[in-house]
């Protein structure tokens, strides 16, 4: 058993001491690219250093870190190889940070046997913090999340496509089937957010390309611990585990949603 509640608290604390008195405030050095398009700051590096320490205070295990795979990515096969492990996202929604936005977050979840057994979600903007537990349901600030059921009409269906990583041929699939919801967008380019949108009837489906375990560990679970459902276009289900090979994510209300969903744009 872990103890659910520490880890709000460490996420809470990092967001406290290192997020926070940086938002809006950062200089131009402390600003860097690691890829082309990708941006890390001294946050997401400082508050992923205090994250893996604190975490391993809790449990012992190897953590997967955003920035650490920046640097090794070989690290990530230890969710294949090792029975237990963290993942980390110490600072989800980079840009959003340095563009003086609000969305982003702080994420951490634990995995066994290639499974996501556990996951937090942190908005320090909002302080809100959500938990979620294999077996024991998804919470928001100790309350329970039950998601509803979506509208059964596609026209009444609100949701996000990120295409940006898609090829050509799936992009003109998915783009040309939009018009058929009542509202399709691009996210707020984090998962610490968008996540929560939907598992709380904001919006009834989020449809990924690129599926890194940091991004997606945490939300997935609190969807399926809410009752919705995250699962792969071919319809297995979310494994971190699986790697970074595994392309495509839809999560949606419920099973009659990620049907109509799928076979929209997917298919």
């Amino acid at each position: 058993m872990i103890d659910m509640d520490a880890v709000t608290a460490i996420l809470r604390d990092v967001a406290r001491e290192v997020v926070l008195p940086r938002a809006r405030s950062l200089s131009e050095g402390e600003v860097m690219e690691k890829a082309p398009g990708d941006l890390v700051t001294v946050v997401d590096q400082e508050a992923e250093r205090i994250l893996t320490a604190r975490l391993r205070e809790l449990v012992d295990a190897p953590v997967v870190g955003e920035e650490a795979v920046a640097a090794d990515p070989s690290l990530v096969k230890v969710l294949r190889t090792e029975p237990v492990a963290w993942v980390v996202d110490p600072l989800d929604g980079t840009r959003n940070f340095v563009e003086g936005r609000r969305e982003y977050g702080v994420m951490a979840a634990l995995v066994r046997d290639g499974e996501t057994v556990a996951g937090w979600i942190l908005q320090p903007e909002w302080d809100r913090a959500y938990a979620a537990e294999r077996g024991s349901g998804a919470w928001r600030d100790g309350v329970r999340l039950r998601r509803d059921p979506a509208p059964t009409d596609p026209g009444k269906m609100r949701g996000s496509v990120l295409s940006r990583f898609l090829d050509p041929r799936a992009r003109r699939h998915a783009e040309a089937a939009v018009p058929r919801f009542a509202e399709v967008g691009a996210g707020s380019h984090c998962s610490a957010v968008d996540y929560p949108l939907v598992c709380e009837g904001a919006q009834d489906f989020l449809l990924y390309h690129r599926t890194l375990p940091w991004d997606h560990a945490p939300g997935t679970l609190l969807l399926t611990e809410a009752g919705a459902v995250a699962r792969r276009p071919d319809g297995e289900p979310y494994r971190p585990g699986r790697g970074q090979d595994a392309v495509g994510l839809l999560n949606a209300a419920d099973e009659a949603c990620w049907k109509t969903v799928r076979d929209l744009l997917l298919l």
